[in-house]
């Protein structure tokens, strides 16, 4: 039996991406009785601190309206929400459970290699600059996450040119170990690759699990954590 019961549900994009890359995540969470919150914000336009605040604070006036709620973050969604809490823009006690799924939490090696060419910020904008790893981005300056979090990363990169960008096992555009953060309780891999990791059976399945019951199944393909 889940130690929680469905309630309100907060779906965050990632970026180059809009709300409609999590509508059939969002139609399944109704299925399952959550209150789901499709939320989009325009992820090329702005640096990761702009998006922060203003997500930050519409998910303080939900909590505020409903209640602390539960979220589901795809890609660059989780460093949003990570910095709209260190930001203090959102209180972390508005968050129950949180998933990532394929969340940059280290940087992105991808990054990195694709900064050196001139039509990455023209095409991603100035947020994407920031997923780069170490002191070239902006996600080794968070804290550790204060909330309750489960991280499900991909490990199925298909694209030949991007996998020289990392040294192990990677979904494309984020690696397994960098995936990976301080302070989440949970981690787990599905063989997926980055863009629709969202949609796919075993992502979902885990994902629900753990906000049913804070940690993930361990059935099927799912891995331990790597150190974060």
């Amino acid at each position: 039996m889940p130690d929680t019961a469905p309630g309100s549900l907060v779906l965050l994009h990632g970026l180059g991406r809009t709300s409609f890359s999590l509508w059939l995540l969002a139609r399944r969470a109704r299925q399952r009785g959550y209150r789901a919150h499709n939320v989009g914000y325009p992820s090329r336009r702005a640096p990761v601190a702009v998006h922060a605040e203003q997500v930050g604070r519409r998910l303080a006036a939900l909590a505020g309206a409903e209640g602390p709620f539960d979220a589901v973050t795809h890609s660059m969604g989780g460093i949003v929400l990570r910095a709209a809490v260190a930001g203090g823009w959102l209180p972390a006690a508005s968050l129950r459970r949180v998933v990532m799924l394929a969340p940059p939490n280290a940087g992105s090696e991808l990054a990195d290699a694709l900064a050196r060419t001139p039509l990455f910020r023209l095409t991603l904008g100035p947020a994407a600059l920031e997923l780069r790893t170490g002191a070239a981005g902006m996600v080794a300056s968070l804290p550790p996450v204060p909330f309750e979090l489960g991280v499900i990363a991909g490990t199925r990169g298909r694209n030949p040119l991007f996998a020289r960008a990392f040294g192990g096992l990677h979904d494309g555009k984020v690696s397994v170990e960098r995936a990976a953060v301080a302070g989440m309780r949970d981690f787990v891999t599905v063989p997926r690759g980055h863009t629709f990791l969202m949609d796919s059976p075993e992502a979902v399945e885990q994902l629900f699990h753990f906000l049913a019951h804070g940690v993930f199944s361990r059935r099927g393909e799912a891995a331990a954590s790597p150190r974060a």
